[in-house]
């Protein structure tokens, strides 16, 4: 699902139910597949300006991903492949109007691409100043780019790539979320 148009929004609490409404759907058709369900970018951090779309990466063991394709069919979403992202495979959706616009993500447990979410997510959360200031460049870059996508990210890139600059990952085993010490 593709954005056409970008908007971003002053944060909403809305958003957490959003997550739980879409969540819930997706654990009954998974039946125990799932290791988790996460709620992963812009909207699953408070006071994060953000477009209204929730990001949800399905957590499931490499060798459950065709299984757990098939479920997800089987209630509507439509396997895209990876979209050219290692670690991770997109879908996309029909009938889901009762939903709020969502992008869905099924990563396998020792995905860097899964890593990275949780990753910057945690680091958001523990770092408002650091969200007040994204937040900032979002806005200004949908009000800069409110129908070039590509514009609207290559804009930010800059902002999330020195997030990143700070994040420490493992790749053994768990991330680990920390501030490089400089």
């Amino acid at each position: 699902m593709r954005t056409k148009h970008v908007v971003v929004l002053p944060y909403d609490k809305k958003w957490k139910q959003d997550f739980i409404d879409i969540k819930n759907e997706i654990q009954q058709a998974l039946e125990g597949l799932a290791i988790s369900i996460e709620h992963v970018g812009s909207t699953s951090v408070e006071g994060l300006a953000a477009k209204p779309i929730i990001d949800i990466d399905v957590v499931v063991k490499k060798e459950k991903i065709n299984d757990v394709v098939l479920a997800l069919n089987s209630i509507g979403y439509i396997h895209e492949g990876n979209l050219g992202i290692p670690g991770r495979e997109a879908f996309t959706y029909e009938g889901k109007a009762h939903l709020q616009q969502h992008h869905l993500y099924v990563c396998p447990e020792d995905s860097l691409e899964l890593k990275r979410h949780l990753a910057f997510r945690d680091y958001l959360r523990m770092h408002p100043e650091v969200v007040n200031e994204y937040g900032k460049v979002k806005t200004e870059a949908a009000k800069l780019y409110p129908e070039d996508i590509d514009k609207y990210i290559e804009y930010k890139t800059p902002l999330i790539e020195k997030i990143y600059s700070v994040i420490v990952f493992r790749t053994e085993g768990n991330y680990i979320c920390e501030h490089k010490h400089s």
